[in-house]
């Protein structure tokens, strides 16, 4: 492979908010636009849901402090560690040093690369979900892994993720040396079970592999789900780390701020990468992170409110359309959703519905190829917005019905 078709493989064209770079094609437009305003369910809206309270005016301090804030180590200001070890350390149940276990990055997108440039090695074997986020896959490709994908049977089960667990201990009996995997998880929004953690967890440390878990949006559970922090438990791997940041269910996206704690040899690893990479996490940024786990009383659990209801109302419209379904979101602003057998394909039913609906969602094929017939939306929109766009959604969808 040569660096042109390295690069060919990572496709971002159908990536939330590169549809810009899509090239223009002649569709099969069938019948007048719908009226209402674009709603892009690719990414949340942060104009919608508003970042935490107070966070511009410590970036401001951040920033009139000048220097010291600017140029920190490449892992982070010593008193950003402190407090984020602190937080995290009370959130997941698990001890973390400050010095040791722990790094502040360029947003969560920026731990994941790094963690992964931490792990993999040209031809190892790398383990991940089908479905779950778009980019895993396309990481392992990157730094030149074989992909081992797992499936998960997500639709028909409920009070767990439904990992096809004797796939994963095949998958590390054969020679995978990484697992990743988010949760809950993206698109789908399941939880993983407190057994199906502790099973992935008994089964890396058996084989001896490395995992890497994407928590970032742990902190938006919704009532009645049980939530398990991996890194808690009493057996765990010698290599894992475990990713979270606040730009999710805090807004804080613009910020870009993530962090991963674990193993100390990896994260030394994932310090020297960023070294060359990013240098550190944006200097002035860091200092949101004295926001985070420190939102007035009662606002966490009102944005997660805000969210429930907004997820229960479309989950409404998406029942009362023949041959749509989604599994409720355990955690998360994502539903995964199936459609019926249209006589367009995919690809052109989600440009179509960008014309005629002014919506935007994300197409299924970039979670796995067999996902042919779904598409991903982030509803951490307008509640009202977004249940008028997903009507109008379905409202196209009918004109392309196959017959």
């Amino acid at each position: 492979m040569n660096i042109v078709e390295k690069f060919a493989m990572l496709g971002i064209d159908n990536a939330p908010g590169q549809e810009s770079l899509q090239k223009s094609e002649r569709l099969d437009l069938r019948g007048e636009k719908l009226a209402g305003p674009r709603v892009d369910f690719s990414h949340g809206d942060v104009d919608a849901h508003l970042p935490t309270p107070g966070s511009f005016e410590v970036f401001s301090h951040g920033f009139f402090e000048g220097g010291a804030q600017a140029y920190t180590p490449y892992r982070g200001r010593k008193t950003v560690l402190e407090h984020v070890a602190e937080k995290l350390s009370a959130f997941n149940g698990a001890k973390i040093d400050p010095a040791q276990n722990l790094i502040l990055t360029p947003g969560t997108q920026g731990a994941l690369f790094l963690a992964m440039g931490a792990n993999v090695m040209p031809g190892d074997k790398v383990a991940i979900v089908e479905p779950d986020y778009f980019a895993n896959r396309k990481m392992v490709e990157f730094f030149g892994g074989e992909l081992v994908p797992v499936r998960m049977d997500y639709a028909d089960v409920s009070g767990k993720a439904g990992l096809d667990l004797a796939a994963l201990e095949k998958a590390f009996r054969d020679g995978a040396k990484l697992f990743l995997f988010s949760n809950p998880n993206n698109p789908v929004g399941c939880v993983y079970s407190c057994k199906e953690i502790r099973a992935i967890a008994a089964l890396a440390k058996k084989y001896g592999a490395a995992l890497i878990v994407d928590e970032l949006y742990s902190r938006q559970v919704y009532p009645g789900v049980k939530y398990t922090h991996l890194a808690a438990q009493k057996e765990v791997p010698g290599n894992l780390i475990t990713i979270i940041g606040p730009s999710k269910t805090e807004s804080l996206s613009g910020f870009r701020l993530g962090a991963a704690f674990g193993s100390a040899d990896v994260i030394e690893r994932m310090e020297k990468l960023q070294a060359i990479m990013a240098l550190r996490c944006p200097g002035y940024n860091q200092a949101v992170f004295f926001t985070w786990f420190d939102e007035p009383a009662g606002w966490m659990d009102a944005r997660v409110a805000e969210h429930r209801r907004i997820r229960d109302d479309i989950m409404k419209v998406l029942a009362a359309a023949k041959g749509v379904s989604a599994r409720g979101t355990d955690g998360g602003s994502y539903l995964f959703v199936t459609i019926p057998e249209l006589d367009v394909s995919l690809h052109a039913f989600i440009r179509i519905v960008r014309e005629l609906a002014d919506v935007i969602v994300t197409p299924g094929t970039e979670f796995g190829p067999q996902f042919l017939h779904q598409f991903r939306i982030n509803f951490s929109q307008d509640h009202d917005k977004a249940v008028a766009a997903m009507k109008r959604l379905l409202a196209v969808m009918d004109r392309y019905r196959k017959n």
